[in-house]
């Protein structure tokens, strides 16, 4: 299954004004609940926070990078039919 790690070290580290961090806040937040309803999920592991969804093709359409082993990322392209 395709993940990330979650580390919020800066999300408002360039604002200049409490507006923006709001801001800033808030696209976050949309962000998230848009990915809670297309099924991404967060899972908790020793290492962090991971956003995790079942589907490949979906999490690679919000632009994320998986952090999967590549062994284990070969193994799911094996799986599928060129398009």
């Amino acid at each position: 299954m395709a993940y990330f790690t979650w580390k919020e070290t800066g999300l408002t580290a360039d604002c200049a004004s409490l507006e923006a961090m709001a801001a800033r806040f808030e696209e976050a937040a949309a962000l998230m609940r848009r990915m809670a309803v297309e099924g991404f999920e967060l899972e908790l592991s020793s290492e962090g926070q991971r956003i995790t969804h079942p589907d490949p093709a979906v999490f690679e359409a919000y632009g994320f990078v998986s952090e999967e082993s590549p062994v284990r990322q070969l193994t799911l392209l094996s799986g599928t039919e060129p398009g």
